[in-house]
């Protein structure tokens, strides 16, 4: 699985803390994105607000799995590092359709059909994904870390452990399709005093 390569120190502290970097990252990503959508609507109101609300909440909440995935390892609490990985995959898989749904919506305006196609390629591979890992690993009846071959459940676990990989990668590639959407972006902040 993802999380085998940091259950033993000094791995599980690097592991920890680049999962942490990877979350925070996300939600930043995510709250642009939120912006963007937002900035867009305003114009052409092609979806409700509440409907991109939601979006980024479920998408935050799949950060804080990655969170609890980060501080619980996988041989220390394995039940809570288990309801983490299922809230951050389940929660981002969620995410990734909303906003793939949310891209249609918005075509053709700030969008391509092929950008839209390709996010929903992702988010469906994503959920089938998900779903298989899910089955395959309620059919595991231990926590370890190395497998063999020969030993009970290698099956569930090798093909539950490639639908994770592949859904973490699939929420990788769909990221990097918001960068075209992004560069047609730019953020400011600034602050103000306001003497009283």
């Amino acid at each position: 699985y993802f999380s085998d390569t940091g259950t033993k120190p000094p791995e599980s502290g690097v592991f920890g803390f680049m999962i942490n970097i990877s979350a925070l990252l996300a939600v930043i990503t995510m709250y642009i994105r939120y912006l963007l959508i937002q900035k867009q609507n305003e114009s052409s109101h092609f979806v409700r607000s509440s409907c991109n609300m939601f979006s980024l909440c479920i998408g935050l909440m799949g950060c804080i799995g990655m969170g609890i995935v980060a501080t619980f390892q996988e041989l220390a609490v394995p039940s809570v590092h288990d309801i983490g990985a299922l809230v951050a995959f389940g929660s981002g898989v969620v995410y990734i359709t909303l906003q793939s749904i949310i891209s249609y919506k918005s075509c053709p305006q700030w969008n391509t059909f092929f950008v839209c196609h390709m996010r929903m390629a992702i988010s469906v591979v994503s959920c089938i994904a998900f779903i298989a890992m899910t089955v395959f690993a309620s059919r595991i009846s231990m926590t370890k870390i190395d497998w063999t071959p020969d030993e009970k459940d290698y099956t569930y676990h090798f093909l539950s452990a490639i639908c994770e990989w592949t859904v973490a990668f699939g929420f990788i590639f769909f990221f990097l399709t918001f960068i075209r959407d992004f560069q047609r972006f730019s953020l400011r902040i600034s602050t103000e005093i306001h003497e009283d």
